[in-house]
């Protein structure tokens, strides 16, 4: 009976996360061979190249070989050289703080504190990710989220959750506030300038649907993080977490401060101040950020006495825990890659485009929603997908008779569905430091992405009912 159930358990045990997406490799080439090549014409609107409406044309069939399963991974590189670079940096630099025992000793303190106050406890996770949230919807915080996942593991681990909820405060607490924003300057900004709509128009109702949003990814984290408390084998992380805690984190293991840790713990949140500083103020991306943790590693592990040689093999250390990551990463980059050079993207725009012309009003925002979260899987950044398809979508909402706001709206809330995306260099970062399987967040997550994505038909309803405008 065991060995009938430890087959069967074999059985449904998904693929390493790099063999399914090469799989999906393999499938856009296939698409690529099947479907018609086609482009809309491009012209350049605010320093950005956006598609013309009623220019589909359908060109000569491009034939992509199969030498392209490996030349794409490859360009993929290239391609996501950046986000690739940002992830090694932040993996060596965190773990240089890690070697520092710094962290280790923070975390016991306040954990302590907060068991003699259990209120703030309760607490901890709402506001949390209330303030991500925030983040995501403001100044469109993404990337971002990835260093403090190192931060939130541990404390999550010292209070009794697992790695799940240490992931989800910060990345999930970020994601919903950038689906759901009312301000995003990344999403809602772009599109609602690509469609001629007032900037930050419609702003009432997104509040609405930001407090709604936000509430439930943080009602589902917290239900979890209760349970898993009560009985951590229903963890899907259990076996990974025990490693953790048997690893250790530094050699320091005293619950003491010593001048040396206070001044590790003063340089972080010195760090955290500039790098919230620099986004807002001076538009800082990831070379900014990732020179700036660069720097913090360094400077930390000089502080703390770890001496250039322990600097260096911690952060050769750190970055070398990112190596698979950055395969995924360059691997979804190859999707991306064939569509494009097999010039099927637009192809397949064009035919979600005539789909949702047949619809009734209700479910044509609603599909407007299903073909943005299919194009996300391709194209993460929204302004790309902003310039890619609303020149698109606003013209066609005009014609069937939705508004422009609706439109935007259903563009936004696709970001629903990134953080199950193996496509996602985001996700893939945050899991990639979180030393966590994608296969086993996204068994997690999938309950609450269909969750996420009904409210987010449930939410499209009122937009269209309503007219909402200006227009």
């Amino acid at each position: 009976m065991s060995e009938t159930a430890g087959t069967a358990s074999k059985t449904i045990r998904l693929p390493h996360t790099l063999v399914i997406v090469m799989a999906l490799v393999v499938l856009v080439l296939a698409l690529s061979w099947l479907l018609p090549s086609g482009e809309f014409q491009r012209v350049e609107k605010a320093g950005r190249q956006v598609t013309v409406p009623g220019t589909f044309r359908h060109l000569p069939k491009v034939h992509l070989g199969p030498e392209m399963l490996l030349l794409a991974p490859v360009r993929g590189f290239v391609d996501g050289a950046l986000i690739i670079a940002f992830l090694f940096v932040i993996g060596g630099a965190f773990n240089i703080v890690q070697e520092t025992g710094t962290i280790t000793v923070a975390i016991r303190r306040i954990t302590r504190a907060i068991a003699a106050r259990p209120y703030l406890e309760k607490l901890l996770i709402p506001l949390l990710m209330v303030i991500f949230s925030l983040a995501g919807s403001v100044f469109g915080m993404s990337e971002e989220t990835i260093p403090f996942v190192l931060i939130f593991i541990p404390l999550s681990l010292a209070l009794g959750y697992d790695s799940i909820v240490g992931i989800s405060i910060p990345f999930l607490g970020a994601a919903a506030g950038f689906a759901a924003a009312f301000f995003n300057p990344f999403t809602v900004g772009i599109a609602q300038g690509l469609t001629e709509l007032p900037l930050y128009s419609g702003l009432e109702y997104r509040l609405i649907c930001w407090v709604i949003g936000t509430a439930v990814v943080i009602a589902y984290v917290m239900i979890y993080a209760a349970k898993v408390k009560k009985n951590p084998q229903l963890s899907p992380v259990y076996a990974i977490d025990r490693s953790r805690e048997s690893a250790g984190g530094g050699e320091t293991t005293a619950d003491t401060w010593t001048v040396r840790h206070i001044l590790v713990i003063a340089l972080f949140v010195l760090t955290m101040v500039v790098l919230v500083w620099g986004i807002l103020e001076k538009q800082w991306y990831i070379e900014e950020i990732a020179a700036l943790f660069l720097a913090m590693g360094l400077v930390l592990g000089a502080v703390a006495g770890l001496g250039p040689s322990r600097i260096a093999r911690g952060f050769v250390t750190g970055a070398k825990d990112m190596v698979n990551v950055a395969f995924i990463i360059a691997c979804g980059r190859a999707l991306l890659i064939i569509a494009k050079d097999g010039q099927v993207l637009d192809t397949m725009l064009n035919a979600g485009a005539g789909l949702i012309s047949a619809l009734p009003l209700v479910v044509a925002a609603q599909m407007m929603f299903l073909v943005q979260a299919a194009i996300n899987f391709f194209i993460h950044s929204g302004t790309a997908q902003a310039a890619l398809t609303m020149p698109i979508m606003a013209p066609l909402a005009d014609l069937l008779g939705l508004t422009r706001q609706t439109v935007v709206f259903a563009f936004q809330l696709c970001e629903f569905v990134n953080p199950i995306l193996p496509t996602s260099a985001v996700t893939m970062g945050v899991l990639g430091v979180a030393r966590v399987p994608w296969e086993k967040w996204a068994r997690w997550f999938l309950p609450l992405m269909l969750i996420l994505m009904a409210l987010s038909l449930a939410l499209l309803v009122p937009p269209v009912l309503l007219r909402w405008g200006p227009f």
